[in-house]
Parts: structure tokens; sequence; C-alpha cells
């Protein structure tokens, strides 16, 4: 039996795809969960970027915001929103974590509105933040959502932060970097990236408990599958423990 929650394995993944020495721009929640995970494991020098201007805080807490002010503890450089994305574009940032409403087959992002109305939305989303400029310029977005439906959608009511665009070579071809983009999609469900050619979601990886099946069916556009599919690693004990008593002993995050 499983001793962990989807919001648990969530974090996990997300954290073991963060590279030793890179930096990453990231929101608060689970992705700044995961990237504080890595740090205490596989990735004790990982650069923590907040949108609001903190740079490698030494973050003993986990942050309720991205102005929260222990998003600058310690932190190697107190700057502003303009320095953050500044730094993106002069493509200094390896990953940016996201989430969204909203995702389609080619990685992009609605965190703005739901409904076909702008003015008159059904849903008033949160909307861009820093999400457009990390998703435009980091080197590679990883986005994290719960698997059903109507996240997954053929098309978006809004594009709040880009992906593959319309997939082949449009992002390119838009003047965005040809070689940043989105590199993964992690949900309760299954780890997804996108087939290199076409820029197409595609499943690699299942979690355990769940088909290509159950995934697809919790997706309103055609999913890819990889030419090998493995199984998600579970956490291990170590990380459930870092993360529970650690990172979120009030359980802000995991506890959802």
């Amino acid at each position: 039996m499983q001793n962990y929650n989807i919001m648990e394995l969530m974090i996990c993944v997300a954290a073991r795809e963060l590279g030793n020495g890179q930096t990453a721009g990231i929101g608060t929640g689970a992705p700044c969960a995961a990237a504080m995970l890595s740090q205490k494991t596989l990735a004790p020098d990982l650069v923590i970027m907040f949108e609001s201007g903190g740079v490698d805080p030494l973050l003993s807490e986990i942050p309720i915001s991205v102005g929260d002010s222990r998003t600058f503890y310690r932190a190697l450089m107190v700057g502003s929103m303009f320095e953050i994305m500044q730094t993106c574009s002069r493509g200094m940032v390896d990953y940016a974590i996201l989430g969204g409403a909203q995702i389609d087959m080619y990685g992009n992002i609605n965190s703005t509105m739901l409904g076909r109305n702008y003015h008159k939305p059904a849903v008033r989303l949160p909307g861009s933040g820093g999400s457009n400029d990390f998703a435009s310029l980091c080197w590679r977005t990883i986005i994290m959502s719960v698997q059903e439906k109507k996240r997954f959608v053929k098309r978006l009511d809004f594009m709040t932060a880009p992906g593959w665009l319309e997939g082949g070579k449009s992002r390119e071809q838009s003047g965005l970097p040809a070689d940043s983009g989105p590199y993964r999609v992690i949900t309760n469900m299954a780890v997804m990236d996108f087939e290199p050619e076409t820029k197409r979601m595609r499943v690699i990886s299942l979690n355990r408990g769940y088909t290509f099946d159950d995934v697809q069916n919790n997706c309103e556009f055609e999913l890819l599958s990889a030419p090998r599919i493995f199984t998600t690693k579970p956490p291990t004990a170590m990380e459930l423990r870092i993360l529970r008593e650690e990172i979120d002993p009030n359980r802000n995050i995991i506890g959802r």
C-alpha cells in the first residue's frame, strides 16, 4: 500500500528533474516545495530564483507567496522582478516550474481566465505574474498539474504562457529561443514530455495504479506514447521525511 499522496508524488518527481548547479525560476506552492526538496537531496547547489527578486535565499521554511520575506532571507541577491526577468532574457535561467488552469497538447498554458469573453469571463484567474516570461525565456519548463479533462484541453480559452505554440518549429519562428520550451508535464497519473518533431505531448512514464488509457481518458486531446513507457519511481522514505518534517511540516502544500 502506498504511503504518500498525489501532491507528495508530484513534488518528488519534479524535484528529481532539477540539476545541481543550475538555476530555476519558481513560484510558491508545489514548485517551491519541489525546488527545496531538490536542494536537500540531489541538487544542493541549485539556485532558486523568485520573480519578486529573491535569488538563492536560505529557505528553512516554505514561503507563502513570491513576495514573502522568506524569499529574500540571506539571499545571494535581493533585486526586483525586472532584474529576474532580465536574467531570464539573457539565457541564464535553466528551469521554470509552472502550473495553470488549462494546458494544451503543445504545453501552452492558461492561467488568466475561463470562458470566451475576456472582459466578461466565466472565471477570472490570477493571471500571468512571471509565468509568461519564465515560459518564454527559461530553457526548460516543467508543468505541474492534476490530470483532468477540464485542464488538459484541445484549445485554451486564453494563452498566458507559450509552450511549443502550434508545434513543429512554430516556437522558433515566433522569435522565442529555439532550444527553450516545455520539457516535462508532471501529473498525478503520469509524466509526459514532447515528441521532438511535432512537439506534441507524449506519455513517457506512468504512475503506479494508472494505465495509458486512464491518462488518455482524462485528456481532451490525443496523447502520444513513447516507444517505451516506464513506471514512475515512487517517493523514497528520505524524500517523504524531508518533505513532511523540514519543508512543509504544517502540510500547507502536501495536505491539499
